[in-house]
């Protein structure tokens, strides 16, 4: 058993229908929906892993990936099983695609954690969020009143509705633009319009927004498509960063991995937009660096997850030009 979910209705048969995401999933009795852990117990949707998760570690918040929210800093890093896409490159597919064991996750004892660890606040992430929307509800709130950090890192399939509830309580988001075109959402099994509702309505509540593009060659590694991409993200705002990340081999896809000179050409591109590109699991010279955009000087210095701050200012300390970095 779990406890009743929020965002759903009955329909005819004792069947019920989700409303949290866009699958908007109809779901018989004692079946789940595509998520794995929203499921229909005699009639009533219920969330099946409230309060259980089945990973927790502290880590760099650089991991998450997120360079410009306290950089340097640690952050408690939850996660359960289940997710609302069914991406055949799935990097975390161990937990993503089924259901594993899990441990109790209380929400005062995770706030007493990561105060006793000296980090700025708690991460939902490893699995998709959003199909724990219940229970990172409530533990969103109890550590909002704490004065912590709520982090999300997301695919952004989420419903108007209950993205207007969370947001209140989220300081800072990664989202995972995965590429720019309804196909390849479609065959990724999500909605590529909602992923973009859900940047555009995090980017006017002020939360702090970055995303991150995983590039994987003949499926989302078209450079006209990509710059049109980079074209969107900059009428948002040229403030926001973005991470191309590279690919690897994993779960179901056996298409070879992105090479540098890919992730470079589309770097060189994203620069003509952006005033901040990250590339993310390769090691490229600089490409980790926050440099400023004004005069290109170095502001953070980074090796792995080793991050060296040269400023706390939020001021380029060499032409004076305000940044946009959260310290």
């Amino acid at each position: 058993m779990g406890v009743p979910a929020k965002y759903w209705e009955k329909v005819d048969n004792n069947k019920v229908r989700c409303l949290l995401c866009p699958h908007q999933c109809l779901i018989n009795d004692s079946k789940s929906g595509l998520c794995l852990i929203r499921k229909n117990i005699d009639g009533i949707l219920q969330q099946t892993s409230y309060g259980q998760m089945c990973s927790a570690s502290f880590d760099p918040i650089e991991k998450k990936p997120l360079y410009h929210f306290h950089p340097g800093k640690d952050i408690l890093s939850i996660g359960s099983n289940g997710c609302n896409m069914k991406c055949r490159h799935c990097q975390n597919w161990e937990i993503s695609t089924k259901e594993t064991n899990r441990q109790e996750a209380l929400t005062d004892k995770l706030l007493k954690l990561s105060n006793n660890n000296n980090s700025i606040g708690i991460a939902y992430t490893y699995n998709e969020p959003i199909v724990w929307f219940e229970f990172i509800y409530d533990c969103a709130k109890v550590f909002k009143e704490a004065g912590q950090a709520n982090v999300l890192v997301s695919n952004g399939q989420i419903n108007s509705e209950p993205l207007a509830e969370l947001i209140p309580y989220i300081d800072a988001a990664n989202i995972d633009l995965k590429g720019f075109t309804e196909e390849f959402y479609k065959n990724e099994g999500g909605y590529l319009k909602t992923t973009m509702n859900t940047i555009e309505t995090m980017t006017k509540a002020g939360v702090h927004l970055e995303l991150t593009n995983l590039v994987i060659l003949t499926l989302n590694d078209d450079p006209k498509t990509f710059e049109e991409m980079c074209r969107y993200i900059s009428h948002l705002s040229k403030e926001i960063p973005l991470h191309l990340s590279r690919y690897f081999p994993q779960h179901k896809s056996e298409i070879k991995l992105t090479p540098n000179d890919t992730l470079i050409e589309f770097r060189n591109i994203a620069n003509k937009y952006l005033n901040y590109v990250y590339l993310g699991n390769v090691s490229i010279k600089d490409g980790s660096n926050t440099n400023c955009p004004n005069c290109d000087t170095i502001l953070i210095q980074r090796s792995g997850y080793k991050t060296d701050c040269l400023t706390r200012n939020n001021i380029c300390p060499n032409c004076s030009a305000q940044l946009s970095i959260l310290f």
